[in-house]
C-alpha cells in the first residue's frame, strides 16, 4: 500500500479519519511555523551576539590604539621629571629647608606613583591585545571577549584621569577638595534636594576609587540634612570639583501646571591642603571666634565643641562641627578660612588675601552653575559650559565626569 503524503487527503476515509487527518495537519503545521520561528530568533540572536562581539572587539582596539600611541611618550616625560626631582634631592640638603625639603618629597612620590601606574597600564594594555586575540583562537570566545574589554576599560579610566589632570594647571589643583552642601530656603525639598547632591558626590568619589570623608553633618527639623560638608583626601580633588561651586536648581513641573517646583542647594569647594601645610599668617586681630549657641538637629555636646570664625576685613565666616574637641574644630575652620581666602585672591587677581576687595566678593548663592530637570522630561544643563546631558539619573549616580571635564577645559 502507498504510503499517503503528509499533508495529503486519502482516498476512501471515513468522516472521522478525515477529521483526525484534519487535526494532524494543523498541528504539524503549528510545529513547523513554530520551528520557523525559532530558528528566524536564533538567526536574530546570533546576529545580535556578532554585533555585540564586533562593538566589543573594536572597543578594545580603540583603547589598545590608545594606549600604544600615548603611554610610551607620557612615561618616558614621567620618569625624566622623577629622574630630575632624585637629582634634585642629591643635591639638596634636607635639613636646610624642612618645608622645602617636604614639598620635594612630595612631588618625588607623586611621580613614582604615576610611573608606576603607567607601567601598570602597558601591561593592563598588552593584556587586554592578548585576551583578544585568544579569544579570536577559540573561535570567538565571548566570555574572553568580555575580559579582555573590562580590561580596556581600566586602561581607558587611567587614561582619561591621566590626560585631564595635565589640563590642571591652577595653583591649588592638585590638592584635595572640602565640598560644602547647603540646602535652600524652600523647606523640606531643598533638603532633600541637598541630600541627593551629598550622595552624587559621595558616588562620585567612589568611582574615581576614593571614599570621601563626610565630616560634618547639620540637620533641619524635619531630620533631614540642613548642611553638609565633605572631604576628599586625593590629588586633584579641587582641579576636578572646583567647577561646581555655586547654586545647583531642581526643577520639575506638575502635569496640567504651567508653574515650576524649584529645590536649590549652594555648593562650595575649598582646596583640602594634603602634603603639606599651608602657610598663610593672619593677624589674631582680624579674627572673631565663637561657639554656635545652637546647631540644628545636633546634641548639645557637638554644639559645645563646634566653632565659627569670621574673617573681619573680608566678612567670610566659616564654621567647623565635626571635630572631636574644640581645639580641633578650631584648627579645621582656620584651614577652610585660608582655603577660601586664597581662592578668593585667585579669583580678584590679586597677590595677597590682604588687598582682598570685600565688595567685589561674590557669594556662592548669587552664581547659578547648574540645572536639573525632572519633568516633564529629563535634562541636566549645565549653565556656566552649556553642557546639556540627557540622563539625569546618570549624572545623580556620580557619573559627573562630562560636566568637570567641560568646566576644566573653559579653564585653558
Amino acid at each position: 500500500m502507498a504510503a499517503e503524503p503528509f499533508f495529503g487527503k486519502g482516498n476512501g476515509t471515513t468522516g472521522a479519519s478525515s477529521r483526525r487527518n484534519n487535526r494532524n495537519k494543523t498541528q504539524a503545521q503549528r510545529f513547523y511555523f513554530s520551528i520557523r520561528a525559532s530558528q528566524s530568533m536564533d538567526n536574530k540572536n546570533s546576529v545580535y551576539k556578532q554585533l555585540g562581539l564586533f562593538s566589543l572587539k573594536k572597543k578594545i582596539e580603540d583603547t589598545v590604539l590608545r594606549a600604544e600611541t600615548l603611554a610610551p611618550t607620557a612615561l618616558e616625560l614621567e620618569e625624566a621629571r622623577k629622574i630630575e626631582q632624585e637629582e634634585m634631592i642629591r643635591g639638596y640638603n634636607l635639613w636646610d629647608d624642612p618645608t622645602k625639603s617636604n614639598e620635594i618629597l612630595v612631588k618625588l612620590a607623586d611621580s613614582s606613583r604615576v610611573v608606576d601606574a603607567l607601567k601598570d597600564l602597558k601591561y593592563k594594555a598588552e593584556e587586554a591585545k592578548l585576551i583578544s586575540q585568544l579569544a579570536e583562537m577559540d573561535a570567538i570566545n565571548f566570555g574572553l571577549f568580555k575580559q579582555a574589554y573590562n580590561t580596556s576599560l581600566h586602561v581607558s579610566k587611567f587614561l582619561d584621569q591621566y590626560e585631564m589632570s595635565k589640563l590642571l594647571h591652577g595653583p591649588y589643583d592638585i590638592e584635595g577638595a572640602c565640598v560644602i552642601v547647603k540646602a535652600g530656603p524652600e523647606g523640606i525639598c531643598s533638603e532633600i534636594w541637598a541630600e541627593q547632591l551629598l550622595r552624587m558626590y559621595n558616588k562620585w568619589g567612589e568611582k574615581q576609587g576614593y571614599n570621601g570623608r563626610l565630616v560634618e553633618k547639620c540637620f533641619g527639623k524635619n531630620g533631614i540634612i540642613k548642611s553638609a560638608t565633605i572631604e576628599f583626601e586625593f590629588e586633584c580633588a579641587f582641579g576636578y570639583l572646583s567647577g561646581e561651586r555655586g547654586v545647583h536648581l531642581l526643577i520639575s513641573s506638575q502635569s496640567g501646571s504651567d508653574e515650576n517646583e524649584t529645590s536649590s542647594a549652594c555648593v562650595d569647594v575649598v582646596p583640602l591642603f594634603l602634603g603639606t601645610a599651608f602657610d598663610l599668617q593672619i593677624n589674631d586681630e582680624d579674627l572673631i571666634l565663637s561657639s554656635p549657641s545652637f546647631l540644628p538637629g545636633e546634641g548639645k555636646n557637638v554644639t559645645e565643641l563646634a566653632v565659627c570664625i569670621q574673617h573681619i576685613p573680608t566678612g567670610i565666616t566659616i564654621q567647623s562641627s565635626g571635630e572631636r574637641s574644640q581645639f580641633a574644630n578650631k584648627m579645621k575652620a582656620l584651614e577652610r578660612l585660608k582655603a577660601k581666602l586664597v581662592v578668593i585672591a585667585r579669583e580678584q587677581g590679586v597677590s595677597s588675601v590682604s588687598f582682598i576687595n570685600r565688595d567685589a566678593i561674590t557669594d556662592v548663592w548669587q552664581r547659578e552653575t547648574r540645572r536639573y530637570v525632572s519633568h516633564p522630561y529629563k535634562l541636566v544643563q549645565d549653565v556656566k559650559t552649556g553642557i546639556q546631558l540627557p540622563d539625569l539619573n546618570s549624572v545623580l549616580d556620580g557619573n559627573i565626569e562630562p560636566l568637570t571635564e567641560a568646566h576644566i577645559n573653559i579653564r585653558q
